[in-house]
Protein backbone atom coordinates (compact mmCIF):
# COMPACT_ATOMS: atom_id res chain seq x y z
CA UNK A 1 0.00 0.00 0.00
CA UNK A 2 1.83 3.27 -0.65
CA UNK A 3 1.93 6.21 1.61
CA UNK A 4 -1.39 7.96 0.37
CA UNK A 5 -3.30 4.92 0.21
CA UNK A 6 -2.71 4.47 4.03
CA UNK A 7 -3.39 8.30 4.84
CA UNK A 8 -6.60 7.79 2.85
CA UNK A 9 -7.36 4.26 4.97
CA UNK A 10 -6.17 5.71 8.02
CA UNK A 11 -8.76 8.84 7.28
CA UNK A 12 -11.80 6.43 6.58
CA UNK A 13 -11.34 4.27 9.66
CA UNK A 14 -11.03 6.71 12.14
CA UNK A 15 -13.89 8.97 10.69
CA UNK A 16 -11.25 11.87 10.89
CA UNK A 17 -12.50 15.29 9.45
CA UNK A 18 -8.56 16.96 9.22
CA UNK A 19 -4.74 14.73 8.51
CA UNK A 20 -2.78 17.61 8.64
CA UNK A 21 1.04 16.92 7.83
CA UNK A 22 3.68 19.46 8.95
CA UNK A 23 6.22 18.74 7.67
CA UNK A 24 6.25 15.77 5.07
CA UNK A 25 9.79 14.90 3.04
CA UNK A 26 11.06 12.99 0.75
CA UNK A 27 14.44 11.16 1.18
CA UNK A 28 16.51 11.29 -1.51
CA UNK A 29 15.73 7.74 -2.56
CA UNK A 30 12.01 8.51 -2.76
CA UNK A 31 10.67 7.13 0.57
CA UNK A 32 7.95 9.58 1.72
CA UNK A 33 7.80 10.45 5.40
CA UNK A 34 5.11 12.08 7.31
CA UNK A 35 7.68 13.62 10.61
CA UNK A 36 4.49 15.18 11.97
CA UNK A 37 0.64 15.25 11.95
CA UNK A 38 -2.13 16.17 13.38
CA UNK A 39 -5.51 14.44 12.89
CA UNK A 40 -8.74 16.04 13.79
CA UNK A 41 -12.04 13.53 14.45
CA UNK A 42 -15.52 13.28 13.77
CA UNK A 43 -17.11 13.98 17.32
CA UNK A 44 -19.97 12.45 16.31
CA UNK A 45 -18.55 9.23 15.21
CA UNK A 46 -16.45 9.11 18.65
CA UNK A 47 -18.60 6.49 19.55
CA UNK A 48 -17.37 4.09 17.13
CA UNK A 49 -13.71 4.61 18.43
CA UNK A 50 -13.65 4.23 21.89
CA UNK A 51 -10.00 3.83 21.73
CA UNK A 52 -9.23 7.30 20.16
CA UNK A 53 -12.40 8.73 22.20
CA UNK A 54 -9.71 7.84 25.51
CA UNK A 55 -6.82 9.84 23.99
CA UNK A 56 -9.10 13.53 24.99
CA UNK A 57 -7.13 15.24 26.68
CA UNK A 58 -9.11 18.00 27.50
CA UNK A 59 -6.02 19.76 29.01
CA UNK A 60 -4.92 21.11 26.07
CA UNK A 61 -8.70 22.18 25.00
CA UNK A 62 -10.25 25.61 25.84
CA UNK A 63 -12.50 25.60 28.89
CA UNK A 64 -15.58 27.17 27.44
CA UNK A 65 -15.32 24.53 24.64
CA UNK A 66 -15.16 21.59 26.76
CA UNK A 67 -18.04 23.08 28.69
CA UNK A 68 -19.80 23.11 25.57
CA UNK A 69 -18.96 20.27 24.28
CA UNK A 70 -21.09 18.77 27.28
CA UNK A 71 -23.89 19.86 25.76
CA UNK A 72 -23.49 18.97 22.56
CA UNK A 73 -22.72 22.68 21.00
CA UNK A 74 -19.66 23.03 18.63
CA UNK A 75 -18.24 26.57 20.10
CA UNK A 76 -15.78 28.55 19.22
CA UNK A 77 -14.00 31.24 21.79
CA UNK A 78 -13.12 34.17 19.31
CA UNK A 79 -11.59 37.71 19.82
CA UNK A 80 -13.86 39.92 18.36
CA UNK A 81 -17.33 41.89 19.53
CA UNK A 82 -20.01 39.86 17.98
CA UNK A 83 -21.44 36.42 19.32
CA UNK A 84 -23.05 34.36 16.37
CA UNK A 85 -25.64 31.75 17.07
CA UNK A 86 -26.65 29.50 13.90
CA UNK A 87 -28.11 26.71 12.90
CA UNK A 88 -25.72 25.04 10.67
CA UNK A 89 -22.16 25.78 10.28
CA UNK A 90 -23.01 27.07 6.13
CA UNK A 91 -25.22 29.99 7.66
CA UNK A 92 -22.42 31.01 10.45
CA UNK A 93 -20.21 30.84 7.40
CA UNK A 94 -22.10 33.36 5.64
CA UNK A 95 -22.52 35.50 8.36
CA UNK A 96 -18.91 35.94 9.50
CA UNK A 97 -18.31 37.37 6.22
CA UNK A 98 -21.44 39.91 6.72
CA UNK A 99 -19.81 40.36 9.88
CA UNK A 100 -16.52 40.79 9.16
CA UNK A 101 -16.63 44.10 7.55
CA UNK A 102 -17.93 46.01 10.07
CA UNK A 103 -16.92 44.19 13.64
CA UNK A 104 -14.77 40.44 14.62
CA UNK A 105 -16.53 37.95 15.75
CA UNK A 106 -16.42 37.15 19.81
CA UNK A 107 -17.94 33.84 19.78
CA UNK A 108 -19.71 31.28 17.51
CA UNK A 109 -22.12 28.66 18.55
CA UNK A 110 -23.79 25.76 16.05
CA UNK A 111 -27.03 24.69 17.14
CA UNK A 112 -26.85 21.83 14.54
CA UNK A 113 -29.88 20.50 13.68
CA UNK A 114 -32.56 19.77 15.55
CA UNK A 115 -33.19 22.33 16.96
CA UNK A 116 -36.20 22.84 19.39
CA UNK A 117 -37.25 25.35 21.52
CA UNK A 118 -35.41 24.18 24.70
CA UNK A 119 -32.17 23.22 23.41
CA UNK A 120 -31.97 26.66 21.90
CA UNK A 121 -33.08 28.46 24.95
CA UNK A 122 -29.99 26.17 27.04
CA UNK A 123 -28.01 27.05 24.22
CA UNK A 124 -28.38 30.78 24.60
CA UNK A 125 -28.28 30.58 28.33
CA UNK A 126 -24.38 29.70 27.62
CA UNK A 127 -23.28 31.64 24.86
CA UNK A 128 -24.84 34.70 27.53
CA UNK A 129 -23.03 33.09 30.44
CA UNK A 130 -19.70 33.39 28.62
CA UNK A 131 -19.57 37.07 27.74
CA UNK A 132 -16.70 39.22 28.67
Amino acid sequence: MTFFQSLYTAFIETDASLIEINPFITTTDGKLYALDAKITFDDNALFRHADIKALRDIAEEDPLEVEASKYALNYIKLDGAIACMVNGAGLAMRRWTLFNTQAAAREFLDVGGGATRSRSNMRSRFCFRTRT
